[in-house]
């Protein structure tokens, strides 16, 4: 774990050589429900050694319908994220989606995310590092690993050294991702945690629906994989009840499954 990291898990207990975690709902739904992701997540990571990053999206810009929910409202969002990290002494992460977001965000969350689909946006990329926050850049489905250095560049050429890389698959024909593992290595190269996203690469995106699938019952198969070749931390999105959850319900994890995925993933990790 390198120092950038060991600032931000700096109020949290946890085993020297774990991989970290970052979990929570895809979007705030409302308070009561990011306070018990939170809560239950928080107790499972701290049992096990596990440092963790609460995750929720204040705003949903990537949606497949006109008509699905995209979020709270902006502010609203982002103070309860806030909330919730104060309450807990987590550090936070959420997803901006334009430039003027990232100042913005930057006051109420630790970790500014890019998006899959905009990794490559300069400005974007620029903005975010500019904050000084450290920055969870999501590998595009159309990028291979090799050339999310350039990402990284961008990054550190704005004057920020806090970065990181996350694996959400590929795109896979018209309506389906797949994982290549190799990724996770070639992105460590670059000198920076790699993280594995271990829902969305599952997801079924653009069904005829308007609705993302997902294949949520291989979540433990690529969560077990990504911990044997070496990524440094796992993104799971959890839901106490997926079936009802307003973003993303079909590739989340039910929330009462994780402390068991955990531990099983801390004991590869031993293994490792």
């Amino acid at each position: 774990m390198n120092n950038h990291l060991k600032d931000l898990f700096a109020n949290q207990q946890y085993e020297e050589n774990s991989f970290f975690l970052l979990a929570g709902p895809c979007v705030v739904e409302s308070e009561e429900l990011i306070f018990e992701v939170a809560e239950k997540v928080s107790a499972i990571c701290k049992r096990l050694g596990i440092p963790y990053i609460f995750k929720a999206s204040y705003r949903k810009a990537n949606r497949t319908s006109a008509s699905s929910f995209t979020g709270l409202g902006d502010i609203d969002a982002l103070q309860m994220i806030q909330k919730v990290g104060k309450h807990f002494a987590l550090p936070t992460v959420s997803d901006i989606h334009a430039h003027e977001e990232a100042a913005i965000a930057a006051k109420y969350v630790d970790v500014l995310q890019i998006p899959a689909f905009l990794c490559r946006q300069t400005d974007l990329l620029v903005a975010a590092a500019e904050t000084g926050k450290m920055i969870n850049v999501k590998k595009g489905q159309f990028l291979n690993g090799e050339s999310m250095k350039f990402a990284v560049e961008k990054i550190r050429k704005a004057g920020n050294e806090k970065v990181m890389l996350t694996d959400r698959g590929n795109t896979f024909g018209y309506n389906d991702l797949v994982v290549d593992f190799r990724n996770i290595p070639v992105m460590k190269n670059h000198g920076v945690p790699v993280i594995m996203d271990c829902t969305h690469s599952l997801q079924q995106p653009n069904q005829n629906s308007g609705v993302t699938g997902g294949n949520p019952q291989m979540i433990e198969t690529i969560a077990k994989a990504a911990i044997a070749v070496g990524a440094d931390g796992l993104f799971i999105e959890t839901h106490p009840n997926p079936s009802v959850a307003k973003s993303d319900g079909a590739n989340m994890l039910k929330l009462d499954l994780l402390e068991e995925l955990l531990i099983k993933l801390v004991k590869i990790r031993e293994v490792v």
